[in-house]
C-alpha cells in the first residue's frame, strides 16, 4: 500500500513537472520570454526527473527527420521512387505495422521536380487523414504519368501538353492545398517574375497571407521543365510565373536542413545537424562519361548538367557538415550513374530493371577535392539501415516528454501572422 502511495505521489510530481516544462518552452520559444523562476521551480524537482537529463539520455528531445528528394535526373523520379518503395517495406517489416507509411517516420519532405511531385503524392493527407498514396502507388503513378508530365513538349503542342499535365494533376489532388499536407513541406521552382527560387512552404501557407497553394499548382511548377507557368495562390494576393524546380535546386537537401534549423517555433529544440536524421534521394546521373543522350535538346541537356553538379556540391557540403559533428551515419544520400532504356515498348520494363540495378549498386559518394567513390555498402543495404534508425526514433518519442516538432494546425479563422497574434494551433510530435 505504501509502495502504491509512493508510485501515485511520484506520478503527480511527475505531471506537475511535466505542466512546467511546457510552460516554459512555451514562454521562451513561442514568445520569447523565459522565466527564470519557473525554471527554478522545476529544476528543484531533480529527486523526481533531473533536468539534466534532458540534456542527455533517454528524455532527451531526439532527431528532427529530414526526407529530401532530386528532380528528374536519368530515372524521371523512377530510382526517388523505387528507393521509397523498399524503404517503406522495410518500415513496414520491423515496425510490424503493415499499414506504415513514408510520411508516418519523417516530420519535413522537400522534393524538387520530379521529386516535388512525389513529395505532394506521399505527404498530402486524404479525407481519411492518411496519406494519398502508398510508395508504390506513387511509384506506378510516376511511370505511367512521365511522358505527360516531364516531357519538354514540340513547340506547337504546348497548350495540349499543360492541359494534359494539369488534369493528370486535379485528378488525384482536386482543390487540396498546402494546409493539407501532414508534415512540414518544401517544394522549389524558379520564379521569373521575381527572378529568383521560389519555394512553397506549408509553415508559410499557414503563417503568411497569400502563400497557400493548391496542391496541383505546385506539382505543376516543379514539374514544368524550362517552360514558364503562370499561377496564382488559393486568395489570388501572390502571383508568379514558374519554371521546373530541377532549374531552381535539384537537390534541395540543404533547404530543407536551413529551413528546420531557422524555424524554432516547430523545431524548438534543433540547434545543428548532430540533431537531425537526414535522407537524400537522388535519380541517378545522365550524363556519364559524356554520354548526354542525341535525343535531348542542347540546352535541356546543359541545364540537367548544371543541375546535377549542383547536387553533387550540396551533398558534399551536406556530408562534411555532418562528419565536422560526429554523426556521419545520420546522412544517407542514396544516388548511382547510368541510364535507362529508352525503346517505346518497353519503355516502362527497362527502367525498372535499371533502377533495380541501381539500388543493388554500392552507393557513389561525393567527397570534397577527392572527386566520387564507392562506399562500402549498396543503396539497398543503406535503405535497410536507415529503416532501423527511423524506427528507432519513432518508438522513442512514444515515451518522450520534450517534443521534438510543432507543427502549425489550422483552426479557423485568418493566417497566421506571428507566435503573439497566433489563429492556428501547434501539434506536437
Amino acid at each position: 500500500m505504501t509502495a502504491a502511495v509512493s508510485m501515485l505521489d511520484s506520478n503527480c510530481e511527475l505531471d506537475k513537472l511535466t505542466s512546467e516544462i511546457f510552460s516554459i518552452l512555451e514562454n521562451k520559444f513561442l514568445f520569447g520570454d523565459l522565466d527564470h523562476s519557473k525554471l527554478s521551480l522545476a529544476e528543484n524537482h531533480a529527486n523526481v526527473l533531473p533536468l539534466e537529463q534532458f540534456k542527455s539520455g533517454k528524455h532527451i528531445s531526439g532527431k528532427v527527420r529530414i526526407l529530401s528528394i532530386d528532380g528528374g535526373g536519368a530515372t524521371d523520379g523512377v530510382l526517388a521512387a523505387k528507393s521509397l518503395v523498399q524503404l517503406e517495406a522495410s518500415l513496414q517489416q520491423k515496425s510490424g505495422d503493415p499499414s506504415a507509411r513514408i510520411a508516418d517516420y519523417f516530420d519535413v519532405v522537400a522534393g524538387s521536380g520530379a521529386g516535388g511531385v512525389l513529395a505532394a503524392l506521399l505527404f498530402t493527407a486524404g479525407k481519411d487523414g492518411k496519406p494519398l498514396f502508398t510508395a508504390k502507388e506513387a511509384l506506378n503513378f510516376i511511370i505511367e504519368n512521365s511522358r505527360k508530365i516531364f516531357r519538354v513538349p514540340a513547340k506547337g503542342l504546348l497548350r495540349r501538353f499543360f492541359r494534359s499535365s494539369e488534369n493528370v494533376f486535379e485528378k488525384r489532388f482536386g482543390e487540396l492545398t498546402l494546409k493539407d499536407t501532414l508534415k512540414a513541406v518544401l517544394v522549389p521552382c524558379y520564379d521569373l517574375t521575381s527572378g529568383g527560387p521560389f519555394v512553397f512552404s506549408r509553415a508559410d501557407a499557414f503563417e503568411i497571407d497569400g502563400y497557400d497553394f493548391m496542391i496541383k499548382d505546385v506539382c505543376a511548377a516543379t514539374s514544368a521543365g524550362q517552360v514558364a507557368l503562370e499561377m496564382k495562390s488559393v486568395d489570388r494576393k501572390t502571383k508568379i510565373t514558374a519554371i521546373g524546380g530541377e532549374v531552381a535546386m535539384n537537390n534541395p537537401t540543404a533547404m530543407a536542413i536551413t529551413h528546420v534549423l531557422n524555424n524554432k517555433q516547430e523545431f524548438p529544440f534543433c540547434n545543428g545537424v548532430e540533431d537531425l536524421l537526414v535522407v537524400s534521394l537522388g535519380n541517378g546521373e545522365m550524363y556519364n562519361g559524356g554520354n548526354a543522350g542525341k535525343s535531348s535538346p542542347l540546352l535541356k541537356s546543359f541545364i540537367k548538367i548544371a543541375g546535377e553538379g549542383v547536387s553533387d556540391m550540396v551533398d558534399q557540403t551536406v556530408s562534411m557538415a555532418f562528419r565536422e559533428a560526429k554523426t556521419s551515419d545520420d546522412y544517407v544520400r542514396i544516388q548511382a550513374n547510368g541510364s535507362v532504356g529508352s525503346s517505346k515498348g518497353e519503355k516502362n520494363k527497362n527502367t525498372l530493371a535499371s533502377v533495380d540495378q541501381m539500388l543493388r549498386q554500392k552507393n557513389v559518394e561525393s567527397a570534397l577535392f577527392k572527386g566520387k567513390r564507392l562506399v562500402e555498402i549498396t543503396n539497398l543495404e543503406k535503405l535497410e539501415s536507415i529503416s532501423k534508425e527511423l524506427i528507432k526514433e519513432h518508438e522513442r518519442r512514444k515515451t518522450s516528454i520534450l517534443p521534438t516538432v510543432m507543427l502549425k494546425q489550422a483552426s479557423g479563422g485568418s493566417p497566421r501572422i506571428s507566435s503573439a497574434t497566433s489563429s492556428s494551433t501547434l501539434s506536437s510530435d
